[in-house]
């Protein structure tokens, strides 16, 4: 079972102000943080031209619901990877050993100085009679981050 999902988030900023934040490893670090990242890694090559973004933290899993407690444990490894060609980047979130993977795209747009970035991923969790609850519950968490993202950023924007 796959679940789709997409969302978007805005910025009262022009998109190579955006796309300069996301290929900031210091606005990658502050993201994690605001999630709440037990470690991270952030390694960011080239540029929004033909750039990569590689990004791995763990993620306290002690208030997660307890039959997905049995599937990853009591943390969560995460590896997120972005490749970057001008405006738009294909992602992979994969946790290392756990029967899960992310993938999709993020495409940034400006008009009348607000760019949005539209985020639209597959979530697939290859476990029977479960995979379809914990892609469900995969969604709501990548909604928050996404949220704490946009937050962390739209004060990183206001602050440059």
């Amino acid at each position: 079972m796959t679940t789709s999902m997409s969302f978007e988030l805005a910025y009262h900023a022009p998109l190579d102000k955006v796309l300069a934040m996301l290929f900031e490893p210091a606005f990658r670090e502050a993201v994690c943080d605001a999630q709440h990242a037990l470690s991270r890694s952030v390694v960011v090559e080239g540029s929004a031209e033909s750039g990569r973004v590689a990004i791995d933290y763990v993620q306290d899993a002690a208030k997660a619901p307890g039959f997905v407690k049995k599937l990853i444990g009591d943390t969560m490894s995460v590896q997120q990877r972005e490749v970057w060609s001008g405006n738009a980047a294909t992602v992979e979130l994969t946790l290392p050993g756990k029967p899960g993977e992310m993938r999709g795209k993020l495409r940034l747009t400006e008009a009348g100085g607000v760019t949005t970035q539209t985020v639209a991923y597959d979530i697939s969790v290859h476990v029977p009679l479960v995979g379809g609850k914990i892609e469900r519950l995969i969604e709501d968490i990548i909604v928050k981050g996404l949220e704490r993202e946009n937050r962390v950023g739209r004060e990183w924007l206001l602050s440059r």
